[in-house]
């Protein structure tokens, strides 16, 4: 497997291909007698999946100084895929502290191949380079989720870990497109 490329300079807005730690997914909240329950998902990593030309126009307009005439460039939230341990899916445990239990993944025959080649619409394998704290990674396109850009800023500083280079977050960005462009089959 080729490693891929990153940047580990962080640049001082949200960039596509922006890989954190610790992130938080609200996973439901509920109201029950004026008590609020609210349930989050700490996932260790997530890479930023969102187009860079749309997080560029969304930081000159949160950087101007006057009120801008309109809010079209704005941004709510970006859309992240989480970055799972590649032996715990292989195992079938990357979801395990959930309570759940994933089909295992030979990585010695044809499906673990294929998906370390990533031939697996689902699946996108990612290799750090040594200098990089993160093991061999997948992402799974199936557990995509929105994340604010305000909450991202906030934590940018503390859990940035490093940048996909350019030629690595396109390819990542053109998989989870196909992905989420299949033709649904009963």
């Amino acid at each position: 497997m080729t490693k891929i490329k990153v940047k580990k300079n962080r640049l001082s807005r949200i960039s596509q291909g922006d890989v954190f730690r610790d992130v938080e997914c609200i996973e439901y909240f509920q109201e029950k007698k004026g008590v609020m329950e609210i349930s989050k998902i700490l996932f260790p990593l997530v890479v930023i999946l969102t187009q860079d030309c749309d997080l560029e126009q969304n930081a000159k307009y949160l950087n101007k100084k006057q009120c801008p005439s309109n809010q079209d460039k704005k941004l709510f939230s970006v859309l992240v895929v989480p970055l799972y341990n590649s032996e715990h899916v292989f195992s079938g445990e990357h979801l395990g502290d959930l309570g759940h239990k994933m089909s295992s993944i030979n990585k010695k025959r044809t499906e673990g191949i294929s998906l370390m080649q990533n031939e697996r619409p689902r699946y996108h394998y990612l290799d750090f380079p040594e200098d990089v704290p993160i093991v061999s990674s997948i992402a799974d396109f199936k557990h995509y989720f929105s994340v604010s850009v305000t909450y991202l800023k906030k934590i940018q500083s503390t859990c940035f870990v490093c940048r996909l280079a350019e030629l690595y977050r396109e390819d990542l960005s053109q998989r989870f497109a196909a992905y989420l462009a299949r033709i649904g089959l009963p």
